[in-house]
């Protein structure tokens, strides 16, 4: 077998496994309802098969640089949030969606000129979560309507993932850490929820799933620093595993949070 072959089929072996991972979120998502599915949606769905696929072709060091390019750019990621959230309260998927992701591409590319350090990517993330979780807060608890899945709509995010990690593992060597950091967090569930639910239950709704996303987005942040620190120390495969752990137990402490507060809101009979 060539080699050039055996790279072809090695990436599209990867691509299945994000694809598979993509699909199986999507399904517990849509089976437990908008907060359940929010919360799944800032699990590493998309960003983990990259960084795992990352792993195994580099070494500790270039997934630490990873980490630290990836940290802001979840400080973009929930920029893109608010700025869909408010835009599709009255306007078009086109606008909305078009709008949020020029304006995480445009901070991607600003964030991209810079050497980030790990206190300067948490404090990016505190700055702008702590400016739009508040501003998110409005938004959150909207009526959900029935949603009636379509046969493309996995598929779909399936194909967007696939491709993501197709990006990140072709060019990595190429483009080096830092660009692959940041490309490995574009937010591909976040654009596939706006892409799927607007145009079938509207804006303000679709807005609602995002806007209930932030504080488990926050966890993510958290993540990735867990992930830059413990590869420096433990390398690649405990680091990964730790910051996967790291997600779980946020939205799981969140989840419950969520729980407890509903139980004390519900009228006693």
């Amino acid at each position: 077998m060539s080699l050039d072959l055996h790279f072809i089929l090695f990436l599209l072996l990867r691509m299945a496994i994000a694809a598979a991972f993509v699909v199986s979120a999507s399904i517990i998502a849509e089976r437990a309802g908008p907060v359940i599915g929010a919360l799944v949606a800032t699990l590493p769905v998309s960003a983990g098969p990259s960084y795992v696929f990352l792993a195994i072709d580099h070494d500790a060091a270039f997934i630490a640089q990873g980490a630290l390019a990836s940290l802001p750019v979840n400080a973009a990621t929930i920029v893109l949030a608010l700025t869909y959230v408010v835009l599709a309260q009255r306007h078009s998927l086109l606008v909305s969606c078009g709008s949020a992701v020029a304006v995480w591409i445009v901070l991607a590319s600003i964030i991209r000129r810079f050497d980030w350090s790990l206190a300067a990517g948490l404090a990016a993330n505190l700055i702008a979560f702590g400016i739009c979780i508040p501003l998110l807060a409005g938004y959150r608890h909207v009526k959900m309507p029935l949603v009636t899945r379509r046969w493309y709509d996995i598929p779909m995010r399936a194909a967007l993932v696939a491709t993501l990690v197709a990006l990140v593992v072709s060019t990595s060597s190429w483009v080096g850490p830092r660009i692959s950091g940041i490309i490995a967090l574009y937010p591909v569930v976040f654009s596939s929820i706006m892409v799927i639910l607007h145009p079938r239950i509207g804006g303000p709704p679709t807005a609602a799933v995002l806007a209930n996303s932030a504080w488990g987005l926050l966890g993510f942040g958290v993540a990735i620093a867990v992930l830059h620190v413990a590869v420096v120390w433990f390398g690649s495969a405990v680091g990964l595993c730790l910051a996967l752990g790291t997600c779980l137990v946020w939205n799981l402490t969140l989840w419950g949070i969520g729980r407890r507060a509903g139980r004390k809101a519900r009228p006693i009979p």
